[in-house]
């Protein structure tokens, strides 16, 4: 069995159609366009003929997420707090590229939320949201359960113990450190020392 199989991206195809003549098996050749994953040997003759690059192999198994340190994540909610910024400035302004700029910032807030662990499927907030799911008309409970039994959340022992580390904000740039602030800390936004951080509960509103 091979160990990727090709997968089309419709935006960039231009239906060129070389793939459907270099495939030995048939798989890219089928009327909604996706490349049929039963029929792909993983050779990567299409990937190579497209002209386009509308196709790419993709591993069968992808490896384990890392998991991350809590410098990293500050950082990551960092540039989060910076891109949050970059599109309130961007939406400010009339020209075009300045709502692009927008989008963009938007997006890759997005995406930093995700790489912080703020949307992962296995975070505390997709268990309570799945939970709350459960109570909503028209909603299959079942399914549901499904989900809170299959996916692997971590313990809620665990999730209390982080709810309970200390917070810390910096009165220059407004950043929040989750834990213990250090003497020799500094800000991953503004550069600011430890002395300019405020205690969540002694912080003003």
């Amino acid at each position: 069995m091979a160990e990727k199989y090709a997968v089309r991206n419709l935006r960039l195809c231009t239906k060129d159609c070389l793939c459907l003549y270099v495939c030995p098996t048939g798989a890219t050749d089928t009327e909604d366009s996706i490349i049929d994953v039963t029929k792909c040997i993983g050779c990567g003759d299409c990937a190579e003929a497209c002209p386009s690059s509308a196709i790419s192999m993709v591993p069968k198994q992808m490896p384990p997420q890392q998991a991350k340190e809590d410098r990293v994540v500050e950082v990551l909610r960092g540039l989060i707090q910076s891109k949050a910024r970059a599109e309130t400035i961007a939406a400010q302004l009339p020209d075009a590229l300045s709502a692009a700029v927008e989008r963009s910032s938007r997006l890759m807030a997005e995406d930093l939320c995700r790489e912080a662990g703020f949307m992962l499927p296995q975070s505390e907030n997709t268990r309570v949201l799945l939970e709350q799911l459960m109570h909503y008309p028209g909603i299959p409970a079942e399914v549901v359960d499904t989900l809170l039994k299959s996916i692997p959340f971590p313990q809620r022992g665990a999730q209390e113990t982080r709810k309970q580390t200390e917070r810390w904000k910096c009165s220059t740039c407004g950043f929040i450190h989750d834990g213990r602030m250090t003497p020799d800390f500094k800000c991953p936004i503004c550069g600011r020392g430890a002395d300019q951080f405020v205690k969540m509960e002694d912080a003003p509103a």
